[in-house]
């Protein structure tokens, strides 16, 4: 039975994340799901991302917490719009907490939203939301050893960034393996190393995000 009503809420989610995708697409506007452990970095990569491409193209992000608005309080610090999903304990946002929120959102005044994930290394990468690529960020500190131990993560995502390399000297990660264990489960993953500190690599995430959203807007 167990395994029944998680299939019957894992079909349910797809089906509206379904709908959220013949709206965006409808609207023109490309989505990324951002997703991560606590702490790798991904409101820093938001951040660094929207400063990049702002005047490029109109942004906003919808950012998801168990509780609080501190994330969404720096993105909206950079002048664009940011809506904030609280799930009250939920370790993920799904395709109907994103549903809920557009109303929030002008989706023709958007060429890119930005989803930034509750950070868990688990759900969210089972939950649907509407995106066009799902972009998995890991930090050098957590260890090479998470493409292995939790490989849907990395299946599902068109991206891996690899952010932090700046603490490579100082930290235990052997960056050939999250590399290699990647491939293995992905081997269509793009990898991106970085450091958000320094600025370090992020030309190359920069620009394969602003290839893809040209792509899609000239399809």
């Amino acid at each position: 039975m167990k395994v029944t009503v998680v299939r019957n809420i894992l079909d349910a989610n797809d089906r509206i994340a379904a709908e959220n995708r013949l709206l965006f697409d409808e609207k023109g506007v490309y989505v990324i799901n951002v997703m991560s452990s606590p702490g790798a970095g991904k409101t820093s990569l938001v951040e660094k991302t929207i400063t990049a491409l702002k005047d490029r193209w109109r942004i906003a992000v919808i950012e998801g917490d168990i509780q609080n608005t501190y994330d969404a309080d720096r993105v909206a610090a950079l002048g664009v719009c940011a809506v904030q999903i609280n799930t009250g304990g939920a370790c993920h946002i799904d395709g109907n907490m994103v549903r809920e929120a557009l109303p929030a959102l002008d989706l023709d005044r958007v060429d890119l939203l930005i989803t930034e994930n509750v950070g868990n290394l688990v759900c969210p990468a089972e939950f649907k939301i509407g995106e066009n690529a799902k972009v998995m960020i890991l930090s050098t500190p957590e260890g090479a050893d998470k493409p292995a131990k939790y490989p849907l993560m990395f299946q599902e995502s068109s991206v891996m960034v690899i952010n932090k390399i700046d603490l490579l000297p100082y930290v235990d990660f052997d960056l050939a393996k999250a590399r290699r264990d990647a491939l293995a489960v992905n081997p269509g993953l793009e990898i991106f190393e970085v450091s958000c500190k320094t600025g370090q690599g992020l030309e190359g995430w920069i620009g394969w995000l602003a290839g893809r959203v040209e792509a899609f807007r000239n399809r």
